[in-house]
């Protein structure tokens, strides 16, 4: 990140209205405290010994959390809550705990779920706004999915959705979804700031890729890995039962192989990793396919895991979007299934292999303890950022401290698994594979 970069929040103006919220500005009396907006969490936190320069405001992130002077009259305040793109373990879970903190905690009873995701703000569209309070959200997070429904595209109408913002007489807007979400919450910000509303705009990043920057970590990938980590046990235990056995499965990851790589280490029985930051060679003296022999000879048995984004480079022959604008993949988990069949009957060397791509059963499950307890946060961070006149923020969190983050920084680049760094390097230690597998000279 540039040293350029700030990491100031904005407001929609002066904070006079004393939260309806009772807590403390004492440290030490037993009662939970306000956060002041010169409360900062710092970005970086490995250093070198020595003299250190003075922290720059690209260095510092503002704390997260209950303000005692907040910018809206909560008995004025309309809010509204619209979940976008992919499912994701644990929407329900952020939904709810919007609902209950804003009801609850200050007293707004005019909250409306916006359906289908971007789309429901079209006219033409014509789904209608879903009430919501707590008695209609409090069992949400049992089920995974989401609530108000989701879908792709709608984001770039921006002048349609302000449209619809204002006939709605909406104050507030939560935005559940990832990067391209995200765009399009920043979009629709400018655009209520050109015709000088008074809108806040605050974003709850969700990618169950685990791929947004800055923060560490997005909610649903940890129940990702729980759920991806018991299909590798089942795919695992039907390679060891046969003659030459593989297990093949293919995991979410469109630019990041964070969900394969950690489910990995989580099963400890798994045997290679391929994912998008890392190429390799199918073919070839130094070749997956060839290190996959060898494996089978030695041991009797495989398990590999596959992300998603894995060879797209050689796969894709046309560049085709989804209504999202998220690039079609090929798909990967297929592909190599055939050419691991083909190889191994070309060589006439007997393999039973089983693939298995469980995506859609771990997106749509619900949020596992972990999640959801973060997901509780997330939203709760969210209705203060937003009662408190914060605006094209989204709520992260940044070594373990909940933080807001300016949506243009926190989608400026997404992240990406780092061949050199620990992650991939404790990955090769669970899995033993070679640390790269490309042909670099004919032998």
């Amino acid at each position: 990140m540039s040293d350029n970069q700030d990491f100031t929040v904005e407001n929609l103006g002066k904070c006079s209205i004393k939260s309806p919220i009772a807590m403390s500005k004492t440290a030490g009396d037993g009662i939970a405290n306000y956060v002041t907006d010169d409360q900062f969490v710092r970005l970086g936190v490995t250093v070198k010994a020595g003299a250190q320069q003075p922290v720059k405001r690209s260095q510092i992130l503002e704390r997260a959390g209950p303000r005692e002077m907040i910018y809206f009259t909560p008995a004025h305040v309309h809010a509204g809550i619209v979940s976008c793109g992919g499912l994701c373990p644990g929407i329900n879970d952020v939904i709810r705990a919007i609902v209950r903190c804003l009801w609850y905690r200050y007293g707004v009873t005019r909250i409306s779920g916006i359906r289908y995701g971007y789309r429901g703000f079209l006219p033409e569209s014509s789904f209608p706004v879903k009430p919501l309070e707590p008695d209609n959200v409090d069992d949400i997070h049992k089920i995974g999915g989401t609530f108000l429904g989701s879908a792709r595209g709608g984001g770039k109408e921006v002048s349609k959705i302000v449209d619809t913002l204002e006939r709605l007489n909406l104050n507030i807007l939560f935005t559940i979804g990832g990067d391209g979400t995200q765009r399009g919450t920043l979009d629709i910000a400018e655009e209520v700031k050109k015709r000088q509303l008074k809108i806040s705009l605050v974003g709850i990043p969700k990618t169950v890729d685990n791929d947004f920057s800055l923060i560490d970590r997005s909610f649903g990938f940890q129940t990702a890995i729980e759920k991806a980590t018991d299909i590798v046990t089942a795919a695992h235990m039907e390679a060891v039962s046969a003659i030459n056995g593989i297990g093949l499965v293919k995991v979410m990851g469109r630019e990041s192989g964070f969900i394969a790589a950690c489910t990995a280490l989580a099963s400890h029985e798994v045997n290679f990793v391929l994912i998008p930051e890392v190429p390799f060679n199918l073919e070839g003296y130094n070749g997956f396919l060839r290190h996959l022999e060898d494996r089978l000879k030695t041991r009797k048995h495989a398990m590999i895991i596959v992300a998603e984004g894995a060879m797209q480079e050689q796969l894709l022959t046309d560049r085709k979007h989804d209504a999202g604008g998220n690039l079609k993949l090929a798909d990967v988990g297929t592909y190599m299934r055939d050419r691991i069949n083909k190889y191994f009957d070309e060589k006439k060397m007997e393999i039973n292999l089983k693939y298995i791509d469980p995506s859609y059963a771990i997106r749509s499950a619900r949020a596992n303890p972990a999640d959801s307890i973060y997901c509780e946060r997330l939203g709760n961070a969210a209705a203060h950022a937003a009662m408190a006149g914060k605006t094209k923020v989204i709520i992260g969190l940044v070594n373990n401290k909940y933080v807001h983050l300016p949506i243009g920084a926190a989608i400026a680049q997404r992240r990406h698994v780092d061949p050199e760094g620990n992650l991939w390097r404790d990955t090769l230690d669970a899995t033993h594979q070679p640390a790269q597998m490309v042909n670099k000279f004919e032998k």
